[in-house]
């Protein structure tokens, strides 16, 4: 028979105790999700979901064993003892991660709309098929693709001997549509996403011209001639360098060589205008909390303040190596990951970037971020799309050309940081940036 989550936990705590396991943690993930998704004018796709993890770490014998199952009932439970058995006996590294109690103070996290858990599927569905009707007709060159609503809640808990007893909730809503813009031989796709922890976020008339207009602004690109421009890159195309190259950051990468930030701390970086922040207590951010994976609390911290590297993110275990303190930006698994992670906005909008560029580029989208971006030294090649400047202003929408550069010098030579902050359905983000140059191969 399964028993509720509040019981397994309670019960795995008492059946570690018994088996002599100590100290023991059980940490649990519950996440509830709900799509759908129109095309033209119909219903398309439809899915509910539920999943809930259960991982149980305990010491035997000096050391810390892990297991994790899905199961709520009994047989579970002693599978999940002798598994911890079996991993610790399996473990031979000296470097252990520790079960602790709890910290003194825990900081107040808002992220989750008790509103939103109200909302009915009917009303989900009316939205996706509402935003799906403004699609249709509203140009004869743009022919509508698909329109999602979603919505999600995750719930993460962690109980242990040592008097830790923490949980968090999250949710949120998201809506996406899509297009192809087409006249003769031309095409070009468009797409728009809002989100946000209320129906009120999600703006259908908006998000629908949104992406028509993003389809069409691209519908007659020419190709950039190739050579070095100066240019000011999007926030949401820095942003995805940004998520591309958030490793380096990671102390546990730095210590195993993947980083060439390691021993840079209290070095220049980047340009002086540059502050990288890691912010975990942000209300309403996609990945804030009150405590890491590991139970630590979490903190506001900027990594990189003034163009310095104040700080790597660390979790316990890369601490302790360090002879630091843990930053909270344990992520499971023994894996360090930033929280919501942005560069700090500067004064000017992104149109006094574009004035200030001159004649350039407007760097709008990077695509081929896997396979053209080296995590390691920082090299990228990416295709990508934008549009060519003149004057301060856009004169004409261009694609098919390739940016090469490397983020480390990116950050230095990064001219002016804009002033608008868009989390765009991550928690990764950046303002627009104005850069000295970037190599731009196109048309010859």
């Amino acid at each position: 028979m399964d028993m509720n989550i509040n019981e397994f936990i309670a019960r795995a705590l008492e059946a570690t105790a018994q088996a002599g396991i100590s100290p023991a943690e059980v940490s649990c993930s519950i996440s509830d999700a709900f799509s759908v998704r129109a095309r033209n004018a119909q219903l398309e796709d439809y899915k509910v979901s539920e999943k809930h993890s259960i991982t149980l770490r305990g010491k035997v014998n000096g050391r810390i064993g892990t297991a994790r199952t899905q199961a709520l009932d009994e047989d579970s439970l002693a599978l999940l003892i002798q598994g911890v058995r079996e991993s610790a006996e399996l473990i031979e590294t000296e470097e252990q991660d520790e079960i602790l109690p709890p910290d003194e103070r825990y900081e107040t996290v808002v992220n989750f709309n008790e509103a939103l858990e109200g909302i009915s599927a009917q009303e989900k569905i009316a939205l996706a098929l509402g935003i799906d009707q403004l699609m249709q007709g509203a140009d004869a060159r743009i022919k509508p693709d698909d329109t999602v609503v979603a919505t999600s809640c995750s719930t993460f808990t962690m109980k242990n001997s040592l008097g830790l007893d923490l949980s968090h909730r999250s949710n949120m809503i998201y809506s996406f549509t899509s297009a192809l813009a087409k006249d003769g031989d031309r095409a070009a796709t468009g797409f728009k996403l809002h989100w946000g922890y209320g129906m009120d976020a999600i703006k259908p008339e908006a998000l629908a011209a949104e992406c028509q207009e993003d389809a069409l602004s691209q519908l007659y690109a020419g190709r950039m001639k190739s050579g070095k421009y100066p240019v000011v890159i999007k926030g949401s195309a820095m942003s995805d360098l940004l998520s591309t190259f958030c490793g380096i950051f990671s102390a546990e990468n730095a210590q195993k060589g993947m980083s060439l930030l390691a021993g840079k701390e209290g070095e220049t970086i980047a340009s002086a205008c540059v502050t990288l922040r890691d912010d975990p207590l942000m209300d309403w951010g996609l990945a804030s909390s009150p405590f890491d994976r590991e139970g630590a609390a979490t903190f506001r911290k900027n990594v990189i303040e003034g163009g310095v590297l104040k700080t790597l993110l660390h979790n316990r275990k890369t601490a302790k190596k360090a002879g630091c303190k843990t930053t909270g930006n344990a992520a499971g698994a023994g894996q360090v990951a930033p929280t919501n992670f942005y560069f700090v906005p500067g004064e000017k909008t992104e149109d006094a970037l574009l004035a200030q560029l001159g004649d350039g580029l407007y760097l709008t989208e990077v695509t081929g971020l896997h396979a053209g971006a080296n995590g390691v030294s920082g090299d990228f090649s990416l295709l990508s799309k934008g549009f060519e400047v003149k004057g301060g202003k856009k004169v004409r929408a261009v694609e098919q050309f390739t940016v090469a550069g490397n983020f480390y010098q990116l950050m230095k030579d990064i001219l002016e940081v804009g002033a608008e902050l868009k989390f765009e359905g991550s928690p990764i983000a950046s303002p627009a940036v104005l850069v000295r140059e970037i190599s731009v191969a196109g048309e010859d």
